[in-house]
């Protein structure tokens, strides 16, 4: 490449890195992998050391990647968190340990000895004590200034609040997530349909810069401690000794820190932590070489992004070829049907592998995967095995096309993909795949309101096979319930009083508890004033449904769907034979002021919650909308109302104040 050229790449460069620096820092959802992004940075600072005169400040070789998120106050760091210098080959490490032992040579230092220690997978931050009492804790950031994440740090048990002496220090250290705790949040997320974490990393950093503490609290976080950053009062030789200080202090400790003489020992310390990366309980991407001498450290010194004192090293990822032996499909408990790939077990990173996920049809699609095929299997951020690619030099002929099923392989109800999503979802209402959750949210508070039949108790009637539908509620007889509990009779006739209560519901509650897809519990009161009872639901044409302002085509199309399903037909047929109302409860005496009207609530209220008003809009035959229209009745304005107050106003619809709705509903 001509000077141009490599100036032109450079900027391309500087962009990409820029644009995946963010994905992976402030948004904590990387595009690319880890090793697609180190390898796209060795290509830049390559090209950049080799054409120093296309160097800027700002360029990511030159600093710390990481914003402070809004809403996080700043913290300056005292002493700044810097990255590592990241090194691909034993040669770099050699050429690390000459450079090292030169500057020691020349300051009268014979000995050189390293500390060898896992690149834990996590956040770094930083935890500041005064006094021996934890007063505040930070992200990284950009290494200068970072987010203050004191309450969310506080709630990972493995932080001491107080230390043993009332001393002053700063330490720093990687908080993560432990690779168990990440396939379990996963698959949780799997089941609630909600986007699953790219990594372990990502599901740490996400979960410590949450601005709501009680989120971060259910999240399983951990922390290893892996330097002292400053300390008052007290003076160490060699990092060694400052961790084992730290030990005794009652910090969590990096578990793995080898102390080495040779840059030969240094180099076997990072073949071990290779070799054992498997069975270690955290993530890593990498090891660090760190300089154990801390005088020789300060004589090393650092460059504005990285110490000259320690240096990474990055694992290249394991890659094996397998044989995709077959597609099994897997049905979770919200009716996703998952493709698994079936593979000839292989053993990668430590593990053997023999199956994983396909994720969805698109995945399948574009890896263009056939049964049959020679695949590359890696394990993507060292806990979750990936496809990466088929070997479409070795196919033979007698692959097998992949064929996302149009009926749920577990009950045989129509799968249907819904357009604009990736998944394929069982509709069958009685799938015993999803059972158990079907069964939650029918008897849950909004819908049926089923007291006493929680989920516990719906697990131990389900594994004794006492329920195997929905239906079966109200099958169950005292003596069945009486027997779940020690002196459970109490208990029982609660229950049976609760599921009797039920069958007298308003036929809204039904509709909410048959967890029609996109149908919550406001869609739910419209559809049963529309249509009045549950048959004429079950009957209603799209186009009808569609002519609903609140419900439109999506919706339609998923009723619609919803009630052609056998399984459908079979469970309305048998609730309505154990005495379940399914006819809206008309109150004659009911005060209907606001029919046909419809409000819009903007802003805060002073005296009410968004639902509270809401509820006193419906009790008095109104509705709610989220959006201004013309067939807006009245706009509801709060303290800070916004953009639907201006087109209100542009629009022509009547404003009330609070004052205003008060008088109303006096």
């Amino acid at each position: 490449m001509d000077k141009k050229q490599i100036e032109n790449r450079i900027k391309e460069l500087r962009k990409l890195v820029e644009y995946h620096a963010k994905k992976y820092y402030d948004d904590d959802k990387p595009e690319i992998s880890d090793f697609e992004y180190d390898m796209m940075m060795l290509e830049l600072r390559t090209l950049e050391n080799e054409n120093p005169e296309f160097i800027t400040k700002n360029s990511l070789t030159q600093k710390v990647g990481g914003h402070v998120k809004e809403g996080f106050q700043k913290v300056e760091h005292e002493v700044p968190l810097q990255s590592l210098q990241d090194v691909f080959d034993f040669e770099e490490i050699k050429a690390f340990d000459t450079r090292v032992k030169k500057q020691a040579e020349e300051n009268g230092i014979k000995e050189v000895k390293y500390v060898v220690e896992t690149k834990i997978d996590g956040l770094s931050s930083a935890l500041e004590y005064v006094d021996g009492k934890f007063v505040r804790g930070a992200t990284r950031g950009n290494g200068l200034v970072g987010e203050d994440v004191t309450e969310n740090l506080k709630t990972i048990k493995t932080i001491p609040q107080e230390l043993p002496e009332k001393i002053n220090i700063t330490v720093r250290g990687e908080v993560f997530i432990s690779k168990e705790n990440f396939e379990k949040m996963n698959q949780e997320r799997e089941e609630n349909e909600e986007e699953l974490f790219a990594n372990a990393r990502n599901a740490a950093a996400g979960s410590l810069r949450q601005l709501d503490s009680n989120i971060t609290k259910k999240r399983p976080l951990d922390i290893y401690i892996f330097n002292v950053q400053k300390i008052e009062g007290k003076e160490f030789d060699s990092h060694f000794e400052e961790l084992e200080y730290l030990e005794k202090l009652g910090f969590n400790v990096n578990p793995v820190k080898i102390p080495c003489n040779t840059v030969d020992e240094v180099i076997s310390a990072i073949n071990k932590i290779g070799e054992d990366r498997e069975k270690l309980t955290f993530g890593i991407d990498g090891a660090v070489v760190k300089v154990d001498n801390l005088k020789l450290r300060e004589i090393l010194g650092t460059t504005s992004k990285v110490p000259k004192w320690a240096i990474a090293y990055k694992y290249p990822p394991e890659k094996k070829e397998t044989i995709l032996k077959d597609i099994a499909f897997q049905v979770g408990r919200t009716g996703v049907i998952t493709p698994m790939a079936i593979l000839e077990p292989v053993k990668v990173a430590g593990s053997t592998i023999s199956k994983t996920t396909l994720h969805n049809e698109d995945f399948v699609k574009e890896k263009g995967l056939k049964i049959g095929d020679t695949v590359v299997i890696q394990k993507a951020g060292d806990v979750i095995p990936e496809i990466v690619e088929a070997v479409t030099s070795k196919r033979t002929g007698k692959e097998k096309e992949f064929v996302m099923p149009t009926k749920c392989p577990v009950c045989g109800a129509d799968a249907i993909r819904i357009e604009g999503e990736s998944a394929v979802r069982c509709t069958g209402i009685e799938c015993p795949a999803k059972l158990y959750r079907n069964l939650v949210h029918f008897v849950s508070r909004e819908a049926m309101n089923i007291d006493g039949l929680g989920e516990n108790i719906i697990g131990i009637l389900l594994d004794k096979k006492m329920i195997s539908n929905i239906a079966d509620i109200y099958d169950l007889k005292f003596e069945d319930i009486a027997s779940l509990k020690k002196n459970g009779k109490k208990f029982a006739q609660n229950l049976i009083d609760s599921i009797n209560a039920s069958k007298r519901n308003d036929l809204y509650r039904l509709i909410t508890a048959l967890g029609i897809r996109h149908v919550g519990v406001k869609a739910a009161k419209i559809l049963a004033k529309e249509y009045d009872n549950i048959d004429n639901l079950a009957n209603a044409t799209v186009e009808n449904l569609s002519e609903i302002e609140e419900v439109g085509p999506i919706v339609a199309n998923s009723i619609r769907e919803f009630f052609d399903q056998e399984q459908t037909k079979d469970l309305i047929k048998r609730l309505k034979n154990a005495g379940v109302n399914t006819t809206r409860i008309k109150d004659e005496t009911a005060d209907n002021r606001f029919e046909g009207k419809t409000f819009v609530l903007t802003g805060g209220l002073e005296n009410y919650s968004r639902e509270e008003a809401t509820n006193i809009i419906e009790k008095f035959g109104g509705k709610t909308s989220s959006s201004v229209s013309k067939k807006t009745s009245y706009v509801l304005a709060g303290e800070d109302a916004g953009s639907k107050l201006t087109k209100a106003q542009n629009l022509g619809i009547t404003i009330l104040t609070e004052q205003d709705f008060e008088k109303m509903i006096e």
